[in-house]
């Protein structure tokens, strides 16, 4: 059930000064998660929908390519640095949500970490890759692509709301 509350939470905030962990499972059960401050939220197709930016180096891609469903983690500002760790740490390497101290739990098919003050259960419809000419403003490309290695970006219906 989703609730109502959501949108009293300053998506901007929650999202770009906050951030959020991405997190999947992958077909053998086994979970990564990573930080996150590019995404959205909004109504797209009449449904309540949240969309994030994953490059395609991330190791945590081929988590949420591989999962119908990925869920959006918010914690409070006492979890900063556990967010840092999170972004800069590839699970490639280590068992980082291990590590992160969070308690991790599956529900309906998605992590959910028990410190989390909301996470968004989120079941994906769509996914493409930004294409270089499709940008309009093209000093975009400089700035954030000088490797072009461009983000996928993944549209997912919110189909849970945990405080």
């Amino acid at each position: 059930m989703i609730n109502e509350d959501i949108t009293k939470d300053d998506v901007f905030s929650l999202i770009g000064e906050r951030w959020m962990l991405v997190a999947a499972c992958d077909e053998s059960g086994k979970t990564n998660a990573m930080t996150a401050s590019w995404g959205g939220m909004g109504v797209l197709w009449g449904k309540k929908v949240v969309f994030v930016f994953i490059r395609p180096q991330r190791y945590t891609k081929k988590f949420v390519d591989s999962a119908e469903k990925f869920s959006l983690s918010f914690f409070d500002e006492s979890y900063k640095k556990m967010l840092g760790y999170m972004g800069k740490v590839s699970g490639k390497d280590e068992d980082k949500i291990a590590k992160s101290g969070l308690t991790l739990d599956i529900k309906d098919g998605a992590p959910v970490f028990k410190e989390s003050s909301i996470t968004l259960i989120c079941r994906k419809l769509y996914r493409q890759t930004l294409k270089e000419d499709c940008f309009i403003d093209k000093s975009n490309i400089e700035k954030w692509y000088p490797q072009k290695d461009y983000h996928d970006v993944y549209v997912a219906e919110i189909v849970e709301e945990i405080r």
